[in-house]
């Protein structure tokens, strides 16, 4: 008897593979393997799915891995990829053409996504103009970008300010050019979009609002040379980039004679399904209900319920239909790391609405809540420059709970050590994940944020929340009475604080003795710069001495900074930003000498860069004769104090801040901490130093100093608060002191002092009452330790050349004195600069490659 052939099963076809189109797979598979659906996907790049929200971190170094999907994946849970353009839908016959291939179909999914709109400026043509949607657009504007000096971007909604972000990347002089008053109209309002503008420009981004382009300018060869706007102005241009809005990728559809809407779209209704019973649609190319959205996240919803929907239509599964209702359109989102969020009637639309607002032109934030018109419940809002409580007034808005306090103390920025008064807060707006539904998958077992990713979803959107959930997880698990370890790392059972007073309480003065005492195994990369740093701290001995040189990190290791390209960086320490003419020319002799490029820092620094590592003996040679010291920009230690010329020359000056920068950086150069250290000092409330935006800093007052700690720049800039104010200079000092060296002892491997503050248990007023009023009893112990350290201070690198060792630590070869000949160089702007990887010169092959 001949066995009956098997049923095939039903045949799903998805056109499109961009994020949302592969959630689709994902969700589709999630509930039906290879068995039960059959599962094909029409992909019209040449790679899979990948990251279109973080599109600028491809022209990151290293560039991160962007794909959502691979090959083996899809093939390993049976989904077939045809690479190619859908070409025809023939919903009678229920096929698909792509190529020469014809595939067939129960049911047709269109994820076909959007278009960037080019608007029709006379010129949108010229070699030069990019558009900026996929990373095959990246990397030929990448192409364009060498040899160009400025970029201008037309559009300056989200996707124009990231493409902004992009060509500052790639070293070009850039301008954002925008129709409307201001940047981001869909999202701002006017105040909001000035308070952006205001970041961006400060960041030497061209801001250009309210500007209509009437065409692109090009020479004879038909490149790109510039913009001409209608007011008769206009600007000079290498590459220029259209950000202008997107186009749903409607027309395969429409060839189908699917219904679209008038303005493009594919209308669906709210099961997802189009006008045709077996096909329907998702993400940027959708039209509900006369709307087209264009975040990810209602795609992944869209997604969600076609792929129950679906598998309901063809007999996989059970159950009612689900129904799409429309999206929040509420959007966080960082740009050009200006952090900008987004909720609800964030412009205020609703009828009699209030609205309760704070500027703070200091932060550079801006905060906004639109309330209904008894003012007790939260319709929207904007937040720019500071979106810590997004979440929380997000939760507001979408609940349409009753406002209990003021609503303007719902803007107002949290004191340090302030907790959320919210116990089920929406961390994750993208996948709609609440603090409950996390608290609750960690008390099922989820114990790291990848556990929680796979629980609940949270963290694998547009990755926004992912700082929340490690936040999240470390105080859940200390709730549940879990040991929830801060130790330094697998060879050690201690916090870095547990381990600095092990060392100074039994005298430790070597790695040995810390490592036989109380650690375990032959260390790592971690555990033996971090006790370095400590042994540092506590006896200032030379680090690159036998017992200690081992434990460096390449920086220590050779009291340099090293760079893209295998050379060093040499940064001689001017205190206070203060240098004589003959220490300037001093410099510029090294730099001429060795070839190095020469750039003055924002810390008022002179780095010279590009040193070979065996010339670096000879050139501090050279600079300590000419008086200078090490800058220690290598090390986790002080930097730089930057000053303002103050009362000896600025008009408005009020004290000598000049001097006391000097005399703080002397103090305090080569004291190593758990992270690098800042300071300014600013001679009157103009704040030129920008001294609250370091670890600690100074601003003058007519009645004194006033100090302020916690601050820092970087990926995530925190202002610095103030902890003692009207001092004197030595007053000054003493309250320093005690700062730094209760910070020293107290603080993690790596932590900066404004998140050390934050999280000292009784914050600001603790720390005062530690330093300033000695509830502790430790300052004699403070005072005494930084005493130590200014005894003993020694410059690194006038050690380093009294050691006979050095030339044998300081060369390329370990077996030849001989320097590095394959590193190159390009000359730019009359000095060098690395070779990047498309202009290095081919090394010539063994045995000729002619």
């Amino acid at each position: 008897m001949t066995p009956p052939h098997p049923i095939p099963p039903p045949q799903v076809v998805i056109i499109g593979n961009g994020m949302v189109g592969h959630r689709l797979v994902e969700q589709l598979r999630a509930q039906a393997d290879a068995t039960q659906l059959g599962l094909t996907v029409i992909c019209e790049e040449s790679r899979l799915a990948y990251d279109r929200v973080h599109l600028s971190s491809h022209f990151d170094d290293p560039r991160p891995e962007l794909a959502l999907a691979t090959e083996q994946g899809y093939a390993g849970s049976g989904v077939r990829v045809v690479y190619g353009r859908a070409h025809g839908v023939d919903v009678e016959a229920r096929t698909v053409g792509v190529g020469d291939t014809t595939l067939r179909y129960d049911a047709l999914v269109f994820a076909t996504g959007s278009v960037p709109f080019v608007p029709p400026v006379p010129g949108n043509g010229a070699a030069g103009c990019f558009v900026y949607r996929t990373l095959d657009d990246l990397d030929r504007l990448r192409e364009a970008a060498r040899g160009a000096s400025s970029g201008v971007v037309i559009g300056g909604g989200l996707l124009g300010l990231e493409a902004a972000g992009a060509l500052r990347k790639l070293g070009l002089q850039t301008h954002v050019v925008e129709f409307a008053p201001h940047l981001m109209p869909a999202q701002l309002d006017p105040e909001g979009g000035a308070t952006l503008r205001r970041t961006v420009e400060g960041m030497g981004i061209g801001v250009h609002t309210a500007t209509a382009t009437r065409q692109i300018t090009a020479d004879d060869q038909g490149r790109v040379t510039g913009l001409e706007f209608a007011d008769g102005t206009g600007l000079q241009a290498d590459v220029v980039v259209f950000s202008a809005g997107i186009r749903p990728r409607d027309d395969l559809a429409r060839a189908a004679g699917l219904t679209v809407g008038e303005r493009g779209g594919i209308g669906i209704d709210d099961t997802g399904r189009t006008s045709d019973p077996h096909v329907y649609a998702v993400g940027e190319c959708a039209l509900h209900e006369g709307r087209v959205y264009g975040l990810v996240a209602p795609g992944y919803q869209m997604a969600r319920v076609v792929a129950a929907n679906v598998l309901r239509e063809l007999g996989v599964r059970a159950g009612e239909p689900v129904h799409f209702q429309g999206a929040d359109l509420s959007t966080r989102l960082k740009l050009l790391g200006v952090e900008v969020g987004s909720f609800g009637d964030a412009r205020g639309t609703t009828p009699e609405c209030r609205t309760v607002s704070l500027s703070d032109n200091v932060r550079g934030t801006y905060s906004k809540l639109v309330l209904s018109a008894d003012g007790t419940r939260v319709l929207g809002g904007l937040l720019v420059g500071d979106t810590a409580r997004y979440a929380d007034l997000l939760d507001l808005n979408l609940s349409g709970a009753a406002l209990s306090v003021p609503p303007e103390t719902l803007i107002v920025p949290p004191l340090p050590g302030a907790a959320s008064s919210n116990t089920d807060a929406l961390i994750c707006s993208c996948e709609n994940v609440r603090e409950g539904a996390l608290c609750a998958a960690i008390g099922g077992g989820a114990r790291d944020v990848a556990g929680l990713k796979t629980c609940t979803g949270a963290g694998t959107g547009c990755g926004g929340c992912v700082p929340s959930l490690h936040g999240l997880l470390q105080s859940e698990l200390r709730r549940l009475g879990e040991a929830v370890t801060n130790y330094l790392c697998e060879h050690f059972a201690h916090s870095r604080r547990e381990l600095f007073d092990l060392v100074r309480v039994r005298g430790y003065r070597t790695w040995d003795e810390v490592l036989a005492s109380h650690g375990a195994g032959h260390g790592c990369e971690i555990c033996k710069p971090a006790v370095a740093s400590i042994l540092a701290s506590l006896h200032h001995d030379y680090v690159l001495s036998p017992e200690h040189a081992p434990l460096q990190d390449t920086n220590d290791a050779f009291l340099a900074n090293i760079q893209k390209n295998g050379t060093y960086s040499v940064v001689p320490r001017i205190p206070g930003g203060e240098v004589t003419p003959e220490g300037l020319i001093a410099i510029g002799e090294v730099a001429r000498t060795f070839g190095l490029y020469c750039k003055i820092t924002g810390g008022q620094r002179i780095d010279l860069l590009g040193a070979h590592v065996g010339d670096l003996p000879a050139i501090w040679e050279r600079l300590i004769a000419a008086g200078f010291e090490s800058g220690h920009a290598y090390g986790k230690s002080l930097r730089t104090v930057k000053s303002c010329v103050g009362s000896a020359w600025c008009r408005y000056g009020v004290q000598d801040s000049t001097s006391l920068a000097v005399r703080l950086e002397l103090r305090y150069r080569g004291l190593r901490s758990p992270h690098k250290l800042k300071s300014g000092v600013s001679g009157c409330a103009r704040e030129c130093a920008e001294a609250r935006g370091k670890d600690f800093g100074l601003i003058a007052t007519e009645t004194g100093w006033n100090v302020y700690v916690g601050g820092n720049g970087g990926v995530t800039p925190r202002h610095a608060v103030l902890l003692d104010e009207g001092l004197s200079e030595g007053e000054v000092i003493r309250v320093l002191d005690r700062f730094l060296m209760f910070y020293i002892r107290t603080a993690d491997r790596l932590e900066r002092t404004s998140t050390w503050l934050e999280g000292l248990e009784g914050g600001l007023d603790y720390l005062r009452s530690v330093i300033l009023d000695d509830s502790l009893g430790l300052c004699t112990d403070l005072d005494a330790a930084m005493a130590t350290h200014v005894g003993t201070y020694q410059d690194e690198w006038a050690a380093a050349l009294e050691d006979p060792r050095t030339p044998e630590r300081f060369r390329t070869f370990i077996n030849s004195p001989e320097r590095d000949d394959g590193i190159q160089w390009v000359d730019e702007r009359g000095q060098i600069r690395p070779a990047v990887t498309h202009g290095l010169i081919p090394l010539p092959m063994a045995g000729g490659d002619d």
